[in-house]
């Protein structure tokens, strides 16, 4: 496990099936390039007593034949075990397979990219109830671990099967991006030693995403850096946004409406505006699409502050989708230093506020940490009126509200005139608005901290881009 960087809270987890007194059935998800496979080969150092891949856009007699083939590098007999005809056939061999090893330690088996594997009228599924239902759980000795990066059918087939694997699954791990101190640790194994503000600039754009951040090459700034992998002739990143939705969803460009819809309202959309804008009907099909995107951590819901269930938002907060449709897509591929010449531009500060605004997202344990509440109940929330808007308050049970803004700048931030008064009749205008009785604290989280001056005693609470790289 030394070239692990990160992913303590899955080891300790996979640690801890690895040495249950019973059989264990572990679903593995995420979204893709998000570093599932390299997790389970890591920590098992590829030590199974079966691994098989299967195999993209192959159907099932390729699928079986490669099965067969995995069968016998394993150590199975061919004199004794012919080419399987079915799924049946092939996991009856699989159990042969596995009980000649004997008992002596727990049985490790990893089917990876499992949904490949489920071919049209395979009956692969049945192939897999048979095998666990009928052998594996009876036993102690079996670690069956499943991953793919297909969320669609990972959530449908298993976690919400309704058949014969329903609530099989003993185990889920939804492997999630990096966090920046993850991603900090990541770029120095690489031997890349940013400061923390261009680690930030990253991340504003690439998210945690192990595969995107393996890309980084050293010697360059984070300018450059974004520039060579978004926007120059070749750029690895420039088409991913093509391929990444429809790698994980079936009928992405269902998925890929819903979120280009998001893109635009950056406080996020209603269920029903959803539907309106996409065209697609309120029911369960827009349910499916909004779990999915969910569960592979491109949007989020949230209900605003002082609002009923029914007015739920769903928000885009994938770094690189948000990028991507701001950026990369209107640009021409004949401009291949668009990014740099984006510097100091307009639009580069407005991505870059909001950039920053998801980036604190996605690091609310870390704010919660830095405020001394991580043990305080909270709720998270935005509040929108038609002169006001916070994009993030966090509402805490010991009665009082943080109302956070959130600055990135280069520089040390500084609270002048024209600030401090739109901070007063902010704070005016929420707590007429709402009628709160908690206490209101102004709490600002920047890159590199607060200047003291006349004005800056609004601010109650400093939260330094430091205290968002903690583990």
């Amino acid at each position: 496990m030394e070239h692990l960087i990160g992913r303590q809270k899955e080891i300790k987890r996979l640690e801890y099936y690895l040495h249950s007194p019973k059989s264990e059935f572990i679903a593995v998800y995420g979204r893709r390039r998000v570093g599932k496979t390299y997790l389970v080969r890591e920590f098992f150092v590829n030590e199974f007593a079966f691994e098989v891949t299967g195999l993209n856009n192959a159907g099932k007699a390729a699928q079986l034949s490669h099965f067969y083939a995995t069968l016998l590098q394993y150590g199975a007999d061919p004199e004794a075990m012919e080419p399987p005809k079915d799924w049946l056939m092939a996991f009856r061999q699989l159990t042969q397979l596995l009980e000649s090893k004997g008992q002596d330690e727990k049985k490790v088996i990893f089917l990876d990219e499992l949904p490949w594997l489920d071919t049209p009228r395979s009956n692969f599924l049945t192939g897999l109830e048979l095998f666990w239902n009928s052998w594996a759980s009876a036993r102690r000795d079996v670690l069956l671990i499943v991953c793919g990066s297909a969320a669609s059918w990972m959530i449908k087939n298993l976690l919400n099967n309704k058949g014969g694997l329903h609530n099989r699954v003993t185990g889920r791990m939804k492997l999630e991006p990096f966090t920046l101190a993850e991603t900090e640790a990541f770029l120095n194994y690489k031997h890349i030693h940013f400061d923390r503000y261009q680690i930030s600039l990253l991340y504003m754009v690439l998210g945690g995403i192990p595969y995107y951040l393996d890309q980084v090459q050293p010697g360059y700034s984070a300018m450059q850096i974004i520039n060579m992998l978004c926007f120059m002739r070749g750029a690895p990143l420039r088409d991913e946004y093509e391929n990444l939705y429809a790698s994980l969803f079936n009928q992405a460009e269902r998925h890929v409406a819903v979120v280009e819809v998001l893109s635009k309202k950056k406080k996020g959309l209603t269920r029903n505006e959803i539907a309106q804008l996409t065209g697609f009907s309120g029911g369960g099909g827009l349910t499916r699409i909004l779990n999915e995107l969910m569960e592979s951590t491109f949007v989020r819901a949230y209900q605003p502050f002082g609002k009923k269930e029914k007015d739920k938002l769903f928000q885009l907060i994938d770094p690189y989708s948000l990028f991507y449709l701001n950026f990369i897509q209107t640009s021409s591929p004949d401009d291949e230093h668009f990014w740099l010449n984006s510097t100091n531009s307009p639009a580069f500060y407005a991505w870059s506020g909001y950039a920053f605004e998801m980036l604190c997202l996605h690091h609310i344990a870390q704010i919660k940490s830095a405020l001394g509440i991580s043990g305080v109940q909270t709720s998270v929330a935005s509040w929108h009126h038609d002169t006001a808007q916070i994009d993030l308050l966090i509402d805490r049970k010991d009665h009082v509200i943080n109302i956070c803004e959130m600055k990135f700048s280069i520089h040390p931030f500084q609270v002048d005139k024209k600030y401090a008064d739109q901070l007063r009749n902010k704070l005016g205008v929420f707590t007429s608005a709402t009628k709160t009785k908690k206490a209101t604290f102004l709490t600002l989280i920047t890159t590199q901290g607060l200047i003291q001056n006349k004005h800056s005693y609004l601010i109650q609470n400093t939260v330094t881009l430091h205290a968002l790289f903690k583990e």
